[in-house]
């Protein structure tokens, strides 16, 4: 089941929502929860839209399933439901939830699709990954799916399946194999993006409704910019 935007007020793009969850399309900058920035965080800023929306009294209720890095676009999912919120962190534990990704690249893969299988580990002091391809003290198996969507005048456009979730995921096993994203100055790529993005997009979401128990497809609109432009495909 699909639903188109339903609303754009104070730059929050909600994408979906019911009685017990709600989709945003995340802007590049935004971060999901409160962090040492103090920057007022997405969560926050889902939940003024829910109390004006609402009218409601008192704090409002919001759970955090997810979270995309900073300079990432697209789908975050929130539980709006304490009964919501145990069983999407539970779905997205067992791998039943499929999300989508979009990269642009500079450099492409040498093949036209494929798996990277690598073992990454986190460095907390740069907040970076390390690619690994055998297992280390520390690491975490990370599996993704990729293949080559289009074929742009300078860059490729990646779409990409994860099969885990690691920290920083896509972009060190991107960054691995010669095809940092566009604009991640911290994977390798050669210059920023004017707006301290990186090319990096969760596209779609698709997962079984924890109460209702329809079944749920939601896809982000691009960044308004002229490289994802190009992409409109």
């Amino acid at each position: 089941m699909s639903k188109k935007i339903l609303s754009n007020k104070n730059n929050l793009q909600v994408l979906y929502e019911d009685n017990h969850i709600i989709i945003v399309n995340k802007r590049a900058g935004d971060i999901v929860q409160g962090d040492k920035t103090g920057d007022k965080p997405l969560s926050d800023v889902v939940k003024d839209y829910l109390k004006n929306k609402y009218s409601k009294p008192g704090n409002v209720y919001l759970g955090v399933v997810h979270r995309l890095d900073r300079p990432t676009t697209g789908i975050v999912l929130f539980s709006k439901t304490s009964k919501a919120l145990p069983r999407l962190n539970k779905l997205f534990s067992e791998k039943k939830a499929t999300k989508t990704y979009w990269a642009i690249v500079k450099q492409s893969p040498k093949s036209q699709k494929g798996t990277l299988t690598n073992w990454l580990k986190k460095n907390p002091k740069n907040n970076k990954s390390t690619a690994y391809s055998k297992e280390i003290s520390g690491s975490k198996k990370a599996i993704l799916h990729y293949s080559i969507k289009q074929v742009l005048d300078n860059y490729t456009l990646l779409e990409i399946e994860l099969e885990t979730g690691r920290h920083h995921q896509i972009r060190c096993q991107l960054a691995n194999i010669g095809s940092p994203i566009k604009g991640d100055l911290k994977y390798g790529f050669d210059r920023s993006n004017k707006d301290a993005s990186i090319s990096l997009h969760a596209r779609r979401l698709q997962f079984t409704h924890p109460v209702s128990k329809d079944q749920i497809d939601i896809t982000a609109p691009l960044p308004n910019d002229a490289i994802w432009n190009a992409c409109k495909i």
